[in-house]
């Protein structure tokens, strides 16, 4: 299953409510919802700085990744950034593929 890494902000509104629910029901929240959406939570760790969460998830495709993040930014709790991981092999399979390319100018 793919992985993907989130990294979260709260805004005020959101700090509020985690400061009321605490940060282990904050995850268990999620747990649920990737659950629900046939994913599963590998990780999450609160941070200090520009980033208040980050964390990794596997989810079944893009489509749901997406729909993922645009739900959590639409509640105006926080804001959300997700990245597409992707494996070592993964990688490798993306350096023996050729692609035709002529670059800008050239």
């Amino acid at each position: 299953m793919p992985k993907y890494l989130f990294q979260a902000s709260y805004s005020s509104e959101g700090t509020k409510g985690l400061l009321k629910e605490g940060g282990t029901q904050r995850v268990t929240n999620l747990e649920k919802t990737l659950q629900g959406i046939g994913g599963r939570l590998e990780s999450f760790y609160y941070a200090f700085g520009d980033t208040d969460v980050i964390g990794v998830a596997d989810l079944p495709d893009n489509v749901t990744a997406a729909a993922l993040s645009l739900t959590i930014n639409a509640s105006g709790m926080g804001s959300v950034k997700t990245t597409v991981l992707m494996t070592p092999a993964e990688m490798d399979q993306a350096a023996q593929k050729s692609i035709s390319y002529r670059a800008p100018g050239r």
